[in-house]
């Protein structure tokens, strides 16, 4: 389990994605000296186990399940991913609970500049819908924020300077594809109405 609080960033080094998986190698901004092989971590909202560390890199395998469900078929060497270690019983929850569980690929719409934040629309498909409430939590490549301005299809978020500068959100714009999981424990309620 995690929060969406994006503790670390990594630079992909290698990235071999084909529709059977793949394998994904990071360069983190920040060394993780107590990494444990099999730990789960979340690389943009998607739970990921490592299975190699040296230093600053950290492999990852990916499954076909995570190529078909996720926007990591869109992802680069080079690019910026964000990074959240699983949660410690003895954290902060200072986001939301997130589970690393990837529920759909969203598309930046717009992004705009408010004289506080920057807002990014976000699309989605209507199938998730009644999971999304105004002021309620999502997370967005990982990161724990609320959902405004919400609409059949889409919603916004407003993102202030500190989640720009700590996270790859800032590099996102028009047409880019993100990873979504919504609020889970509005997915049990509406579970429990079925």
């Amino acid at each position: 389990m995690f929060t969406g609080i994006i503790t670390n960033q990594g630079k992909i080094k290698k990235w071999t994605p084909s529709p059977k998986g793949g394998l994904l190698v990071l360069e983190t901004n920040t060394l993780y000296a107590d990494v444990k092989l099999g730990e789960s971590m979340a690389i943009n909202g998607c739970c990921l186990t490592v299975v190699a560390t040296k230093e600053k890199m950290l492999n990852f395998d990916v499954s076909d399940e995570t190529m078909r469900k996720t926007a990591f078929a869109k992802i680069k060497a080079g690019q910026r991913v964000n990074l959240e270690r699983a949660l410690l019983a003895s954290d902060r929850l200072g986001g939301h609970f997130v589970l690393g569980h990837v529920d759909a690929v969203g598309s930046v719409r717009k992004v705009r500049q408010d004289p506080g934040s920057v807002v990014f629309e976000i699309g989605f498909s209507k199938a998730f819908r009644n999971l999304v409430i105004e002021k309620g939590s999502i997370a967005i490549d990982g990161i724990s924020l609320t959902a405004c301005d919400v609409k059949k299809q889409s919603l916004s978020v407003y993102v202030i300077p500190h989640t720009l500068k700590e996270t790859n959100l800032g590099e996102r714009k028009k047409g880019d594809s993100v990873n979504l999981e919504f609020d889970v424990l509005g997915k049990y309620i509406l579970k429990g109405k079925n």
